[in-house]
């Protein structure tokens, strides 16, 4: 399964880890978006940064 992950939320006063994590899924400005398969590794960063981004199915 693959979802566009959209980042919504600044990075401002955001925790380094939030923000390497952002990074690392290839995220940099607000409203930047990419296109990811779902696996646990990327499930897991996502319930890292959940309050950061919009999450949306891609069929």
């Amino acid at each position: 399964m693959k979802v566009k992950i959209t980042l919504r939320r600044s990075l401002i006063g955001q925790k380094p880890k939030a923000k390497e994590t952002v990074r690392s899924l290839g995220l940099k400005k607000i409203n930047s978006s990419t296109e990811r398969e779902i696996n646990p590794m990327i499930q897991g960063m996502l319930n890292k940064i959940e309050h950061l981004v919009e999450i949306e199915e891609i069929n």
